[in-house]
C-alpha cells in the first residue's frame, strides 16, 4: 500500500493536473469565441464591400418566398439552444442561412451606429437570404431605419422564476451540452434556497428583469427595473412585431405551429424535435427544486408580479393562436388544414 505521504501527493499532483486541464479548455473556448468573432467580421466587410460595388448595378429580385427574414432574438435560458439546433440541423435540408449574433460580452443592447449597421447587413445580405438570425438581443423595430422590407421575429418565453433558477444553477454547474466548459460561478456551491435566504444579489428579483427589456427594446425605460410602460410597450410588441411567441413549457406546440406557418424554414422540425436526439436536449445539471418559502418569497416581489403578467399575457396570447391552429385527436396534436377559399370571383375569365 501507498504510504499516506505519497496519497497526499497523489491527491494533489491529480487536484493540479485536473486545474491545468480545466484551464486549458477555457482557453481554447476563449480562442474559439475569438476566432468565430474575427471570421464574423471579415464576413461582414465582403458583405459590406459586395454591397458597395453592387450599388450602381441593377439586381434580379429574389424569388418571394426566398426574401425572407426571420430573427429569433432569444432570451436566456428558455430552450434557446435546444430550438436553435433545430434550425441548424434543418438549415441544410431546407436551403436557408442560419447566423449567430454574437454581441460583445452577450450585452443585449446594441450601440445606435451597431442597430444601423445590423438593420442594413440583415436586410441587403442577399447571398444571406432566406436566413435564420439568433442572438441574445433585445427587440430592434426595423421600421425606424429608412430601409424597405421588415424581418419576422419571433421568441420564446418562460416562467420567470424556473428561468432565473435555470440560469442561477447554469452559471454554477453548466448544462450537458458543453460539460467540460468552465462557467462563471463554478464553485459556488451555494442552493438556490440559500441564496434568497441569506439575500444574495445573484438570486434578488432585480434578477428577474429580464423577458420585458427583450422584448421591450432599446428605449433606455425598457431597462428600468419594474417599468410598467416598459411590460406595456413588451406587450405591444409581442402582439404586433412578432408573428409567434411560445412558451418553454410547450415548445413542442411552439414548433409545430412555426412547421405549419413558416415551411420554408421549418418543415420537418416537428419530427426532429420528437426523435429526441441529444443535440435538442440541453439541461442545466444540479438544478434543485425550490422551496415553498423562496417561491413566495419571490413572489412578494413587484417585479415578479411584472414579469409573471408579462408572461401570463405571452401564455394566453400563445394558447389562443394554438387554439385556431391545430386540434387534439386519440391525445396526439394535428395541424388544421386551409380553412378559407375565394369564390364569386369577377369579372368572369372567359
Amino acid at each position: 500500500m501507498m504510504p499516506p505521504k505519497f496519497q497526499l501527493l497523489a491527491v494533489l499532483a491529480f487536484g493540479v493536473a485536473m486545474l491545468f486541464i480545466e484551464n486549458q479548455i477555457q482557453k481554447l473556448e476563449e480562442s474559439r469565441a475569438k476566432l468565430e468573432h474575427i471570421i464574423a467580421r471579415h464576413k461582414l466587410a465582403e458583405v459590406e464591400q459586395r454591397h458597395n460595388e453592387h450599388g450602381g448595378r441593377e439586381l434580379l429580385p429574389l424569388a418571394e418566398e426566398d426574401d425572407v427574414v426571420v430573427i429569433y432574438n432569444r432570451v436566456p435560458k428558455t430552450a434557446s439552444t435546444s430550438f436553435t439546433n433545430i434550425a441548424y440541423d434543418l438549415c441544410g435540408k431546407n436551403r436557408f442561412h442560419v447566423l449567430h449574433i454574437n454581441t460583445t460580452k452577450n450585452n443585449p443592447v446594441m450601440s445606435l451606429q451597431d442597430q444601423v449597421r445590423f438593420v442594413r447587413n440583415v436586410t441587403s445580405w442577399r447571398e444571406m437570404k432566406p436566413g435564420f438570425y439568433h442572438g441574445h438581443v433585445a427587440y430592434l423595430d426595423f421600421s425606424k431605419y429608412g430601409v424597405k422590407g421588415k424581418p419576422m421575429y419571433i421568441n420564446v418565453v418562460r416562467d420567470p422564476i424556473e428561468r432565473l433558477v435555470s440560469y442561477y444553477y447554469f452559471l454554477r454547474f453548466g448544462d450537458d451540452y458543453r460539460p467540460g466548459l468552465r462557467r462563471r460561478k463554478q464553485g459556488d456551491k451555494k442552493t438556490f434556497d440559500e441564496c434568497v435566504s441569506s439575500g444574495g444579489s445573484d438570486c434578488a428579483p432585480e434578477k428577474l428583469w429580464l423577458q420585458i427589456p427583450f422584448f421591450c427594446g432599446h428605449h433606455s425605460e425598457c431597462w428600468n427595473v419594474g417599468s410598467r410602460w416598459a411590460l406595456e410597450q413588451a406587450k405591444y410588441n409581442l402582439v404586433n412585431e412578432y408573428l409567434l411567441v411560445g412558451v418553454t413549457e410547450e415548445l413542442e406546440d411552439f414548433i409545430m405551429i412555426l412547421e405549419a406557418a413558416l415551411p420554408r424554414f421549418f418543415k420537418g422540425a416537428t419530427e426532429l424535435y420528437r426523435s429526441g436526439k441529444k443535440s435538442h436536449l440541453r439541461k442545466t445539471t444540479e438544478k434543485k427544486p425550490l422551496t415553498k418559502e423562496t417561491i413566495a418569497k419571490l413572489q412578494q416581489s413587484d417585479i415578479w408580479k411584472i414579469e409573471n403578467e408579462f408572461y401570463e399575457f405571452a401564455l394566453e396570447q400563445f394558447q389562443f393562436v394554438r387554439a385556431h391552429a391545430v386540434r387534439e385527436k386519440d391525445g396526439e396534436l394535428y395541424v388544421l388544414a386551409q380553412s378559407f377559399f375565394y369564390e364569386k370571383i369577377y369579372p368572369k375569365v372567359n
